[in-house]
Protein backbone atom coordinates (compact mmCIF):
# COMPACT_ATOMS: atom_id res chain seq x y z
CA UNK A 1 0.00 0.00 0.00
CA UNK A 2 2.72 2.45 1.04
CA UNK A 3 4.91 1.71 -2.16
CA UNK A 4 1.56 2.00 -4.39
CA UNK A 5 0.12 4.86 -2.64
CA UNK A 6 4.27 7.02 -3.07
CA UNK A 7 5.02 5.61 -6.52
CA UNK A 8 1.66 6.38 -8.48
CA UNK A 9 -0.68 9.22 -6.45
CA UNK A 10 1.27 11.07 -4.49
CA UNK A 11 2.42 14.80 -5.72
CA UNK A 12 6.50 14.46 -5.10
CA UNK A 13 7.40 17.40 -7.25
CA UNK A 14 8.35 19.52 -4.26
CA UNK A 15 11.39 17.51 -3.43
CA UNK A 16 12.66 16.83 -6.86
CA UNK A 17 13.99 20.49 -7.03
CA UNK A 18 16.87 19.48 -4.28
CA UNK A 19 16.98 15.92 -5.14
CA UNK A 20 18.18 15.95 -9.18
CA UNK A 21 21.27 13.71 -9.99
CA UNK A 22 21.78 16.17 -13.32
CA UNK A 23 24.13 18.38 -11.36
CA UNK A 24 27.11 16.27 -10.98
CA UNK A 25 28.10 14.80 -7.85
CA UNK A 26 27.55 11.90 -5.78
CA UNK A 27 23.67 10.78 -6.71
CA UNK A 28 20.88 11.25 -4.46
CA UNK A 29 18.46 8.93 -3.34
CA UNK A 30 15.44 9.27 -4.94
CA UNK A 31 12.91 11.03 -2.35
CA UNK A 32 10.28 8.14 -3.20
CA UNK A 33 12.77 5.77 -1.84
CA UNK A 34 13.46 7.97 1.57
CA UNK A 35 9.65 8.80 2.36
CA UNK A 36 8.70 5.11 2.22
CA UNK A 37 11.12 3.88 4.16
CA UNK A 38 10.72 6.91 7.05
CA UNK A 39 7.07 6.48 6.81
CA UNK A 40 7.84 2.65 7.45
CA UNK A 41 10.17 3.02 10.35
CA UNK A 42 7.88 5.69 11.75
CA UNK A 43 4.86 2.69 11.62
CA UNK A 44 7.42 0.23 13.55
CA UNK A 45 8.35 3.09 15.71
CA UNK A 46 11.66 3.40 14.58
CA UNK A 47 12.71 7.29 14.45
CA UNK A 48 16.32 7.07 14.84
CA UNK A 49 18.01 7.31 11.11
CA UNK A 50 21.09 5.38 12.43
CA UNK A 51 18.52 2.90 12.87
CA UNK A 52 16.80 3.35 9.83
CA UNK A 53 20.11 2.95 7.96
CA UNK A 54 20.73 -0.16 9.80
CA UNK A 55 17.30 -1.81 8.88
CA UNK A 56 17.53 -0.68 5.09
CA UNK A 57 20.85 -2.97 5.55
CA UNK A 58 19.27 -6.08 7.35
CA UNK A 59 15.38 -5.97 7.18
CA UNK A 60 14.17 -7.47 3.73
CA UNK A 61 11.00 -5.40 3.86
CA UNK A 62 13.49 -1.85 4.36
CA UNK A 63 15.59 -3.34 1.53
CA UNK A 64 12.48 -3.96 -0.48
CA UNK A 65 10.76 -0.14 -0.21
CA UNK A 66 14.95 1.04 -0.64
CA UNK A 67 15.32 -0.91 -3.95
CA UNK A 68 18.42 -2.38 -2.47
CA UNK A 69 20.01 0.60 -1.54
CA UNK A 70 21.41 1.35 1.58
CA UNK A 71 20.85 5.34 2.16
CA UNK A 72 23.47 6.97 4.79
CA UNK A 73 21.80 7.79 8.30
CA UNK A 74 22.72 11.78 7.14
CA UNK A 75 20.90 11.91 3.89
CA UNK A 76 18.10 10.38 6.03
CA UNK A 77 18.47 13.12 8.43
CA UNK A 78 19.11 15.72 6.07
CA UNK A 79 16.05 15.24 4.06
CA UNK A 80 14.03 15.09 7.23
CA UNK A 81 15.48 18.01 8.22
CA UNK A 82 15.11 19.89 5.05
CA UNK A 83 11.36 19.21 4.21
CA UNK A 84 9.60 18.92 7.29
CA UNK A 85 5.98 20.42 6.05
CA UNK A 86 6.23 18.24 3.25
CA UNK A 87 6.76 15.00 4.89
CA UNK A 88 4.45 15.69 6.74
CA UNK A 89 2.05 16.70 3.74
CA UNK A 90 3.00 13.19 2.16
CA UNK A 91 2.62 11.30 5.54
CA UNK A 92 -1.22 12.45 6.26
CA UNK A 93 -2.17 11.82 2.50
CA UNK A 94 -0.85 8.19 3.03
CA UNK A 95 -2.18 7.73 6.66
CA UNK A 96 -5.53 8.75 5.53
CA UNK A 97 -5.95 6.58 2.84
CA UNK A 98 -4.49 3.87 4.93
CA UNK A 99 -7.12 4.60 7.89
CA UNK A 100 -10.04 4.49 5.71
CA UNK A 101 -8.80 1.10 4.54
CA UNK A 102 -8.74 -0.07 7.77
CA UNK A 103 -4.98 -0.54 8.02
CA UNK A 104 -4.12 1.97 10.60
CA UNK A 105 -4.09 0.45 14.15
CA UNK A 106 -4.33 2.33 17.35
CA UNK A 107 -1.23 2.33 18.91
CA UNK A 108 1.37 1.94 16.37
CA UNK A 109 0.71 2.34 12.15
CA UNK A 110 0.47 -1.23 10.54
CA UNK A 111 0.53 -0.20 7.06
CA UNK A 112 0.74 -3.85 5.23
CA UNK A 113 -1.86 -3.90 2.98
CA UNK A 114 -3.73 -7.04 4.09
CA UNK A 115 -7.42 -6.93 4.54
CA UNK A 116 -9.53 -8.42 7.22
CA UNK A 117 -13.20 -8.55 7.27
CA UNK A 118 -14.96 -6.56 9.53
CA UNK A 119 -18.70 -5.26 10.33
CA UNK A 120 -19.89 -1.69 9.33
CA UNK A 121 -19.09 0.87 12.36
CA UNK A 122 -19.77 4.16 12.70
CA UNK A 123 -16.73 5.43 13.33
CA UNK A 124 -15.82 4.52 9.79
CA UNK A 125 -18.74 6.34 8.10
CA UNK A 126 -18.19 9.24 10.25
CA UNK A 127 -19.34 12.74 9.32
CA UNK A 128 -16.72 15.11 7.68
CA UNK A 129 -16.04 16.66 10.94
CA UNK A 130 -15.21 13.46 12.64
CA UNK A 131 -12.86 12.95 9.64
CA UNK A 132 -11.11 16.36 10.45
CA UNK A 133 -10.83 15.38 13.62
CA UNK A 134 -8.62 12.10 12.85
CA UNK A 135 -6.61 14.02 10.62
CA UNK A 136 -5.91 16.25 13.59
CA UNK A 137 -4.52 13.34 15.41
CA UNK A 138 -2.59 11.52 12.78
CA UNK A 139 -1.01 15.48 11.98
CA UNK A 140 -0.21 14.79 15.74
CA UNK A 141 1.42 11.64 15.62
CA UNK A 142 3.15 12.74 12.15
CA UNK A 143 4.90 16.07 14.03
CA UNK A 144 5.61 13.64 17.05
CA UNK A 145 7.45 10.92 15.33
CA UNK A 146 9.63 13.68 13.37
CA UNK A 147 10.62 15.43 16.37
CA UNK A 148 11.38 11.88 18.13
CA UNK A 149 13.15 11.42 15.07
CA UNK A 150 15.06 15.02 15.04
CA UNK A 151 16.08 14.07 18.99
CA UNK A 152 17.06 10.95 18.59
CA UNK A 153 19.46 11.49 15.50
CA UNK A 154 21.39 14.14 17.61
CA UNK A 155 22.61 10.94 19.50
CA UNK A 156 25.63 8.39 19.55
CA UNK A 157 24.39 5.24 18.38
CA UNK A 158 24.31 2.45 21.05
CA UNK A 159 26.03 -0.92 19.69
CA UNK A 160 25.37 -3.05 22.67
CA UNK A 161 21.80 -1.33 23.08
CA UNK A 162 21.28 -3.08 19.46
CA UNK A 163 23.05 -6.72 20.16
CA UNK A 164 21.08 -7.01 22.90
CA UNK A 165 17.99 -6.49 21.04
CA UNK A 166 19.03 -8.73 18.57
CA UNK A 167 20.30 -11.67 21.06
CA UNK A 168 16.74 -11.34 22.96
CA UNK A 169 14.84 -11.63 19.44
CA UNK A 170 16.79 -14.72 18.51
CA UNK A 171 16.45 -15.99 21.95
CA UNK A 172 12.50 -15.79 21.96
CA UNK A 173 12.39 -17.28 19.02
CA UNK A 174 14.48 -20.11 19.42
CA UNK A 175 12.00 -20.63 22.71
CA UNK A 176 9.03 -20.88 19.99
CA UNK A 177 10.71 -22.92 18.12
CA UNK A 178 11.46 -25.40 20.85
CA UNK A 179 7.89 -25.21 22.27
CA UNK A 180 6.39 -25.79 18.75
CA UNK A 181 8.85 -28.49 18.18
CA UNK A 182 8.47 -30.22 21.69
CA UNK A 183 3.94 -30.32 20.82
CA UNK A 184 4.91 -32.17 17.53
CA UNK A 185 7.12 -34.75 19.08
CA UNK A 186 4.28 -35.51 21.59
CA UNK A 187 1.00 -34.59 20.00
Amino acid sequence: TLHKLIDNHIDLSVFHEKYSNDGGGCSAYDPAILLKIILYAYAKGITSSREIQWQCEHNIIFKALSCDTVPHFTSIASFVSSYPDAIESVFEQVLLVCDQQGLLGNELFAIDGCKMSSNAAKEHSGTLEELAQKREKINRKIRTCLKEHKKLDGRKPNEKARKQQLEKAADTLQKEFERINQFLKTA
